[in-house]
């Protein structure tokens, strides 16, 4: 485990982003490529869209469920561990999924398995990107999270090609090898301790509840029985407390909820967006390449939004740059309905890929700066894990609002306003700071001159109080000898 003062902001860093940009190839790429197997899968088993789109919503919904557990094998495991662990998982998950002869197989084995695998690996990747870059975060994590739109923009033409040459079944078998890269990942992420780190963490050996007895016991303990013996109820819940304390952060509170709404918006139009096209005459290569679009585009947001906000004139503006995305990711989708050709999709797909690789890069660079470093693991655990339940939810309600109306209109309509809420849910609530200081800045002023005053008044009165004892004597003396004369 390497130590620095501060993060290094270079050295190894690079490293982890390319291992960290590898691990969004192999994750959220292969999640999002899922959404051509789709027509195959309705064909195949002879379901609706509702049922159908429950794969998707699993495999996203296990992913986030199950970031906290993939932040807490980080924290008190080994980063490498759990990442390897999930490429092992998440392999297993589409190889078994190769020989489904159901939907449910699919549910257990591609959703929930595969899900689980690409958890353990997602957030803590991500986390090791912030713990090695300061000045130029943003630019590292543009170039990390960029692997999502890489590896769309590189695995959708793949993925529909070896579907027509191996059909679904070898198309999910070759996916489940590639996946296996996730434990070369895992390998690149070596630990390092920040002094912020150290300095926040809750150390046994200082902490008041562990009394001199025990503390002259840890000392003479082996390297495993500390886990048995110093670990007290007590102190494993004071180190509970101290990685989870953010929660009650007013700032965090906000930045959750918007997720909520920001995650139920983006995530059907990445199972919907080629079915959709495929339903106003585009044929499937040109629907496969609109997916390879967006995510090309993608990498440019990822990395521009990524250099852009790392200047000086927007560094302190992140958090507007991130819901000026979500909201322009909304307008879209409420513009979707009306793109009835391949020529106009086109254009959407641009837009909406670069807005989306713009956010998606942003979130952990938010919360960062919500949370701080010291805790960004566990943060970005709870953040991924707030997408769950909206990524389960919504690609069904879009499937059955398309089942009931027989039309995609409502479905995009309604991600689209989810997504415009979250960001003026985030934008009122930073202006209603920004007026709170303010104002609190204003009484401040009103009240300074006094404060000064008696400020200086009490120094100068700590001053004469400690004169030193010979001066005091002498003048004692001098005052004597001028009142005898």
């Amino acid at each position: 485990c390497a130590r620095h003062a501060g993060p290094p902001d270079g050295g190894w860093g690079w490293m982890i982003v390319a291992g960290c940009f590898l691990v969004t190839i192999c994750t959220r790429a292969v999640t999002r490529c899922i959404s051509i197997f789709f027509v195959e899968f309705q064909a195949y088993f002879g379901q609706d869209y509702a049922r159908t789109a429950w794969i998707h919503s699993i495999v996203d919904c296990a992913t986030m469920l199950c970031a906290p557990l993939g932040s807490l094998i980080s924290n008190h495991v080994s980063c490498q561990v759990g990442i390897m662990l999930g490429g092992l998982l998440a392999s297993t998950g589409l190889i078994v999924s190769s020989f489904a002869t159901s939907l449910e197989h699919l549910y257990l084995s591609l959703g929930v398995l595969t899900g689980l695998g690409f958890a353990l690996c997602y957030s803590p990747a991500i986390a090791m990107v912030g713990k090695y870059f300061n000045k130029r975060k943003a630019l590292a994590y543009g170039i990390a999270m960029s692997g999502s739109g890489i590896g769309t923009f590189i695995l959708a033409p793949v993925v529909q090609l070896l579907i027509e040459q191996f059909s679904w079944r070898g198309a999910l078998l070759i996916l489940g090898g590639f996946v296996l890269n996730l434990c070369v990942c895992g390998a690149l992420m070596r630990p390092i301790a920040l002094k912020e780190d150290h300095k926040n963490s809750p150390e046994i050996l200082e902490h008041d509840s562990v009394h001199e007895a025990q503390k002259r016991d840890l000392k003479r303990m082996s390297i495993c029985s500390p886990l048995i013996k110093a670990w007290s109820h007590e102190c494993l819940c004071y180190c509970s407390w101290k990685e989870y304390d953010f929660l009650l952060m007013p700032g965090f509170m906000v930045l959750a909820v918007s997720v909520l709404f920001m995650a139920y918006g983006c995530s059907p139009l990445f199972v919907y967006l080629v079915p959709y096209a495929l339903s106003v005459g585009v044929s499937h290569h040109q629907a496969a390449f609109l997916m390879s679009i967006l995510g090309v585009i993608d990498i440019i947001g990822n990395i521009t939004f990524g250099w852009l906000t790392d200047r000086r004139c927007l560094k302190k503006h992140r958090h507007f740059c991130y819901l000026f995305a979500v909201g322009m990711d909304g307008l879209c989708c409420l513009f979707l309905p009306v793109l009835k050709n391949f020529p106009l999709l086109v254009p959407f797909s641009f837009t909406f890929g670069y807005f989306d690789g713009a956010y998606v890069t942003l979130i952990p660079v938010v919360t960062a700066d919500v949370v701080g470093t010291s805790s960004l693991s566990s943060a970005l655990g709870v953040v991924y894990f707030l997408h769950a339940i909206p990524y389960l939810v919504s690609p069904p309600v879009a499937g059955w609002l398309v089942d009931t109306t027989g039309s995609y209109t409502g479905s995009f309509l309604l991600c689209g306003f989810s997504m415009i809420f979250s960001s003026m849910l985030l934008c009122f609530a930073r202006l209603a700071k920004k007026f709170r200081r303010t104002h609190l800045q204003s009484l401040t002023n009103g009240t300074g001159t006094k404060q000064h005053n008696w400020t200086n008044g009490a120094i100068a009165y700590s001053v004469t109080a400690e004169l030193d004892q010979k001066d005091a004597e002498f003048l004692h003396m001098d005052k004597t000898s001028y009142s005898n004369r």
